[in-house]
């Protein structure tokens, strides 16, 4: 276990509330004012604001609109963090803000933006350095941790459940992630004797699934946590002479592969090196094969309207990170000798996919805490699968797979 987990009690962040200023009287007028034209409502200690829709409540108003005025989203969501607020459904309410996330605040508060909003700095930059420091923030935190509230595959990603008439269907968890893992395995063409490049290890799952098949697999990661299980978890399963798990860094990979497979790890690399993640693709895939990636995605001008903001999952989920969109991905292609050729959206089925670890982790929290991980960590990884389940269940972000061939 890292060291975040022997410190969680110590968060510089909420030591204190900032003062109530001008600021937090600004934020609880745009605030009230957005709320009225949000399915939601929010019951404050003297009133209630807004009619239908999830309940949020505000136990303590002035320290939360306080940080609302000082760090804007990243104290909203710090001031759930110091249990200032709550919500019975809060992947409900977090939803009815996603969905209007492109016309909640005013124009003219929109077009402060680049100067109001807490900018991305040089240290979340993907250099080789920093990658592996992003990647160990979250991905070493403890592989116990991540056991609690996953499936027994150790799938990280979004599973793909079944559908009826267009429609998904809730299922299984560990049918659904093999669904994934087989549908993405298939459109890259593997199978017996295929040399296979994963990039982006996880728990190791799709490497096991592959190797059955009777590929040869390489896959790479940066977490030594990862490589660790992943490697007892082959052996387990009887193909560790056909899985290598290595430490390393895309833009170091050497040889060349008949598919190469990559499950939600693009929007670790940062804007800044979509490029050279696009090039090592092109540079590490043989003559006639196939790359099949999967991605979380937001619509284009999301994507630019917030590439340069620092986010409260920047700061404690994922630092360095950009999610992107399909156009971004597309012009990272344009130097290399690889199109997008299929393009398969199934955003609805991560949401799916993060109520069942949310339910699952606050049901757990006993054991949570058990790991070393205290109540203000609980209710930041709380925050992040509501708010992640939010984003898919609102439309604002989307899931896809995508199988680039050459030109």
């Amino acid at each position: 276990m890292t060291t975040l987990a022997a410190t969680a009690s110590r968060w510089p962040a909420l030591d204190g509330v900032p003062p109530y200023s001008v600021r937090a009287q600004a934020a609880r007028l745009l605030f009230l004012r957005a709320v009225r034209r949000l399915p939601l409502c929010v019951a404050l200690p003297d009133a209630v604001i807004g009619e239908g829709g999830p309940l949020l409540c505000v136990h303590r108003p002035e320290a939360f609109f306080a940080r609302l005025g000082s760090d804007g989203l990243i104290g909203f969501g710090e001031s759930y963090m110091a249990g200032e607020w709550d919500a019975e459904d809060l992947p409900g309410v977090l939803a009815a803000f996603a969905g209007s996330l492109d016309t909640l605040a005013p124009r003219a508060a929109s077009l402060l933006r680049p100067w109001v909003l807490p900018r991305r700095g040089p240290d979340e930059r993907g250099t080789r350095e920093r990658a592996r420091v992003n990647v160990s923030s979250h991905y070493d935190l403890s592989n116990d941790l991540f056991a609690l509230f996953l499936d027994e595959t150790m799938t990280y990603s979004s599973a793909l459940f079944p559908t009826r008439d267009g429609f998904m269907e809730r299922g299984d968890l560990v049918a659904a992630q093999h669904r994934k893992i087989d549908r993405l395995l298939d459109r890259a063409g593997v199978g017996p004797g295929t040399r296979l490049l994963e990039i982006g290890t996880g728990w190791g799952e799709l490497a096991i699934r592959a190797a059955r098949r009777g590929a040869d697999v390489t896959t790479i990661t940066l977490s030594a946590e990862q490589r660790a299980l992943a490697l007892r978890r082959a052996a387990a399963a009887g193909v560790g002479e056909r899985v290598a798990v290595e430490l390393c860094d895309y833009r170091d990979a050497e040889g060349s592969y008949d598919a190469v497979v990559s499950v939600e790890m693009i929007e670790a690399v940062g804007d800044r090196h979509w490029g050279e993640y696009c090039a090592a693709l092109d540079r590490l895939l043989a003559p006639g094969g196939t790359v099949a990636l999967q991605a979380i995605t937001m619509a284009h001008h999301r994507m630019r309207a917030t590439r340069g903001t620092r986010t409260w999952v920047h700061k404690y989920i994922f630092p360095g990170g950009l999610i992107p969109s399909v156009k971004a991905l597309e012009q990272a292609l344009r130097g290399t000798s690889l199109r997008i050729g299929e393009d398969f959206g199934f955003g609805d089925h991560y949401a799916e996919t993060l109520r069942h670890w949310r339910e699952k982790f606050t049901a757990l929290e006993a054991e949570v805490a058990a790991l070393g991980f205290d109540a203000v960590f609980r209710r930041m990884w709380e925050f992040y699968l509501a708010y992640s389940e939010a984003g898919f269940r609102s439309g604002y972000l989307d899931v896809r797979q995508l199988v680039l061939t050459r030109r």
